[in-house]
Parts: C-alpha cells; structure tokens; sequence
C-alpha cells in the first residue's frame, strides 16, 4: 500500500542573493528582503523588523564591509511554523567586526558609527558576528513573531 509519507515541520522558505557593496545594493537588499518575505506570507510585522535589520545590516556591509571588486551577500531563512526569520549578511571585510556604542552611552556623545545596530538590537531578538572564511564575516540576526520581550540583543559572552 503507498501512502504519503507525512511531513516532519513545515516548509522553510530560503533566499540569497548577492549584491554590489554599494548604496544601491543595500538598497536593493532591503526591497528584496520585503518582496521575499510578502511573497511567503510573514506577518506585516515581522516584515517590517525585517525591512529595517536587513537595511541596517546592508549599509554597514556596503559601508564599512566593502573591498573593491568584492560584493556582499544577504540570505534569508523563514520557518512559518515557528513564525521565524534569520538574516545573514556576509561582506568581505572579517578585519571590520561590527561594534556598538555601550547601552549607557550618552546620545549626545555617540559618534556617526554604531547607531544602526542600536537600531538591530531594539528590533531583533538576537544577533550576532561570526568569521566567514577565508577573510569575511556575517552578522546574523533573529526575529520571531509574536515581539518578544526582554530581548537583549547580544550573545551570551556580551557580545554583538
């Protein structure tokens, strides 16, 4: 007797893309991140989140990530059981790690840097930094939907 063999979670959707480390391909990034995740059916507000991580992380890898000749890659990974995103951006620069201004820091006082991943760390529920072999890095960030709180942003050795 053949009987369907039934599935074991729920389809995860995936996207990748790689992008010019310019303004524009961060730009882009952020309209495809939107586009990818509309077209699984995230929630209006776990896309939002998403629309400003994945910005965010972008520009820094366009910015701060960029080698001449070299470009930045975004991926996406959406569980919809679990109503879960995953960002990954991967730049060239792993000489470069993303570092943000300390919670208690007077705003008057923050510099131009570092602001963006105030912004990642209020929005996800976590991220992080990792090496990308042979000389990169990705930022990793996660979001789940019901907004969690008491979310802190860093790892469990303090940092980003």
């Amino acid at each position: 007797m053949n009987s369907a063999t039934p599935r074991v979670g729920s389809p995860t959707g995936t996207f990748t893309q790689l992008l010019s480390s310019t303004r524009r391909g961060a730009r882009l990034a952020r309209l495809l991140a939107v586009t990818e995740l509309r077209t699984w059916g995230a929630p209006q507000d776990l896309t939002e989140r998403a629309e400003l991580v994945v910005a965010e992380l972008a520009a820094n890898a366009a910015l701060h990530g960029r080698l001449p000749g070299r470009c930045f890659r975004l991926t996406l990974a959406f569980d919809p059981a679990a109503i879960h995103l995953r960002v990954e951006v991967t730049d060239a620069r792993g000489d470069r790690w993303p570092q943000i201004p300390p919670v208690d820091a007077d705003p008057d006082t923050l510099h131009s840097d570092g602001r963006g991943l105030v912004l990642v760390t209020a929005l996800a529920d976590h991220w992080d930094c990792v090496p990308y072999p042979p000389s990169g890095k990705t930022v990793r960030a996660e979001l789940t939907t019901p907004w969690s709180t008491g979310r802190t942003g860093r790892d469990e050795k303090g940092q980003g």
